[in-house]
């Protein structure tokens, strides 16, 4: 994620110093005009904010082809956060140099400031309106961050906000279509940003449109509702003859309630080729609180996807395997198991850990042993912390073969996969290859 939205920005910069050292007039008087650095500042700035929040919007269409490049739906939804993040970042950096005039006026007087670009009466009136809508846009986007960090504010309430997106952004496209450089037109950073803002404009109609996903949608009812342990939902719907079935490990978009809206969930259990399919739910907010009371088995429902990359590996892969699930991280590894109850001999050798509070009282543990115990391959080890027991880097470092690489597959909170791979990292970054589900949406 780091090294892509680095590659982006460092390629909008090229583009802006393509223009800027093409024009030898404006490098001249760069070192010593404070007035020609603030408005290359602008410029800069704005280019940055404007060209993120154009990947934002092609992100949130959820674009299936690009999932491989990715690694997942998952993954192209954490760059589209912090893209989203870094463009309110750049739009508040933004706004600070535009405001920085008055005190440019102050210490250096207006000696140097650049005259603006003229055009006809029409275009000056377009630029004042340009001017107004991006400055609206930018306190609404630093609202809307703010919102968006802050965890404990309601879901429901932020999903219906952040509809709001796509017209803020054909807010900022009006305003720098207008506000850029009339030079532009003629530079390649001209031909970026018609590109960016014709991206940008299409993904956000889309979204308006509510066509994002369409192609991928398929009704169903649902077909049992159960509590296989406390505070969890076990809800199995059948769909559609239109549903195009799955891979063990991806998830779907789930509407119970038009009003409540679509969410995420693992699909657990393996394509039988039934259009059935089960969702695990864990109880971790106001909506999935009350979910088994809410449904009802014959309701209507829609499923978007499937999503995802987080794939089952084989025995046909040859590098050393360990699977780590923590709580209802369980749930791709449950599909996982049950797509090779059919094919046992495709089966990796590796090592299951499943971590819980109390392997008594958990849901999924009996389950897991009687899937695993027609695999022989696969070592099922449950690591319960109410008898005090905790998983560590060093535990798989004893299981793994030190000539080669571990691939490490982990589903769970945060919290964990950080000291694991923090743990890891200090044994030897080289030996392992840890691929997480980034399952977080907002």
């Amino acid at each position: 994620m780091k090294r892509f939205l680095t590659a982006f920005v460092a390629l909008v910069t090229l583009a802006w110093a393509w223009q800027l050292f093409s024009t030898a007039g404006t490098v001249a008087g760069l070192p010593a005009n404070v007035w020609v650095v603030r408005e290359q500042a602008l410029t800069l700035t704005g280019l940055w904010s404007f060209a993120l929040m154009s990947l934002t919007m092609v992100l949130a269409t959820r674009p299936v082809w690009l999932e491989r490049p990715f690694g997942g739906m998952d993954r192209i939804y954490r760059v589209h956060k912090w893209a989203g993040i870094l463009a309110i970042t750049f739009a508040a950096l933004h706004w600070l140099v535009e405001m920085s005039d008055d005190v440019i006026k102050a210490l250096w007087g207006r000696e140097g400031r650049l005259p603006k670009d003229h055009g006809s009466s029409v275009l000056e009136a377009m630029r004042d309106v340009a001017e107004e809508l991006g400055e609206f846009a930018i306190y609404a986007l630093l609202a809307m961050l703010v919102l968006t960090l802050w965890k404990r504010f309601p879901f429901k309430i932020w999903r219906y906000l952040h509809k709001v997106m796509p017209v803020l952004y054909l807010a900022l496209a009006f305003h720098a279509a207008f506000l850029a450089p009339l030079d532009y037109w003629t530079q390649p950073v001209g031909l970026m940003l018609a590109g960016l803002i014709a991206a940008g404009a299409v993904a956000s109609l889309l979204a308006l449109m509510g066509r994002i996903g369409h192609r991928r949608r398929v009704g169903g009812v649902v077909e049992s509702v159960a509590e296989p342990g406390q505070g969890v939902t076990e809800v199995t719907c059948r769909l559609d003859g239109a549903w195009r079935g799955h891979r063990p490990g991806q998830f779907a978009f789930a509407t119970f309630d038009r009003l409540e809206g679509a969410h995420p969930f693992t699909i657990a259990s393996a394509d039988r080729g039934d259009c059935r399919i089960t969702f695990q739910i864990k109880a971790l907010g106001d909506y999935t609180r009350g979910l088994a009371q809410r449904l009802k088995p014959g309701q209507a429902m829609q499923l978007e996807g499937p999503y995802g990359c987080f794939n089952l590996p084989t025995r046909y892969e040859e590098r050393d395997q360990v699977w780590i699930a923590g709580g209802i991280g369980v749930t791709p590894f449950i599909a996982w198991l049950e797509a090779l109850q059919a094919a046992p001999e495709q089966a990796p050798d590796a090592d299951f850990y499943y971590c819980v509070r109390d392997r008594e009282s958990d849901p999924f543990v009996a389950r897991l042993e009687t899937l695993c115990a027609q695999l022989p391959s696969l070592r099922l080890k449950v690591i319960s912390s109410a008898r005090q027991q905790r998983l560590s880097a060093a535990m798989l470092d004893d299981r793994a073969r030190k000539e080669a690489v571990t691939e490490v597959w982990f589903c769970g909170p945060r919290g964990l996969a950080d000291s694991l791979r923090k743990g890891l990292h200090e044994i030897g970054a080289s030996r392992f290859r840890f691929h997480q589900e980034a399952f977080e949406m907002r």
